[in-house]
């Protein structure tokens, strides 16, 4: 014959509940007791729990000893330390077998101080499931992964200079190259926007270059002119 205990939970009244919240929402610090034991976090009945927020009937509590925020029911708590009187054995939370995890369902596993044996893994309910999601693991930047610039700027009407960033930070100094070698590195690249781009700088400097060379010219034409109109002068005097 097996005979079963009918005595009825009460747990956290909804006075408690509303008072707990005020509290919460006034900054002060509220502490509730577990009713029943958990060997697999190894937590024993009437450990602390500090309350973090309360939605309902659902209480989120850091236990004393545990480093994750679990979801309790209010029947599952208490205000005072003493646990009541139970001849049954110790409330083990329900544990659904899943074929692997998913984004509504995660494995969490509690980390206890040092002083006590490393629990378990536990699957959660699917109140704590839904109450604790999964966090989003923190990006880190990646310093290979920055981008690497070549820049190639005319300085003049046959040089160039080139040079490097990776990222926003640039490497040493500009190289200056001559314009024949970047002629060669843009049709090497096949790029025909870049070797538009470069033509027409080589062409506008190779332009102004023979303009400069033709106005020497009549300069030096007309120098010479002057100097043999003065031998003239000179040999008749």
């Amino acid at each position: 014959m097996v005979s079963v205990n009918s005595r009825k939970r009460t747990g956290l009244t909804t006075d408690e509940l509303e008072s707990m919240s005020s509290a919460l929402a006034a900054g002060k610090r509220v502490t509730v007791y577990l009713r029943d034991p958990m060997p697999s976090l190894d937590l024993a009945a009437g450990t602390s729990a500090r309350v973090v927020s309360i939605d309902g009937s659902t209480v989120m509590v850091s236990p004393k000893g545990v480093a994750d925020q679990l979801p309790f029911e209010a029947d599952e708590l208490q205000k005072t330390r003493t646990p009541p009187t139970s001849t049954g054995p110790a409330r083990q939370r329900p544990v659904k077998a899943t074929p692997a995890p998913s984004s509504a369902t995660r494995i969490a596993v509690s980390a206890p101080t040092p002083s006590k044996s490393p629990p378990e893994s536990v699957l959660p309910t699917p109140a704590e499931a839904k109450a604790t999601p999964p966090k989003t693991p923190r990006r880190t930047k990646n310093p290979a992964a920055a981008a690497v610039s070549v820049t190639i700027t005319s300085m003049g009407e046959s040089t160039w200079a080139v040079s490097v960033s990776h990222g926003s930070k640039r490497q040493g100094k500009p190289a200056e190259v001559t314009s024949d070698r970047v002629t060669r590195a843009m049709h090497a690249l096949g790029d025909d926007t870049a070797i538009t781009a470069v033509d027409a700088v080589i062409e506008s400097a190779r332009a102004a270059t023979q303009k400069r060379i033709d106005e020497l010219s009549s300069e030096l034409e007309a120098a010479r002119a002057v100097l043999a109109h003065l031998d003239e002068q000179a040999g008749n005097s």
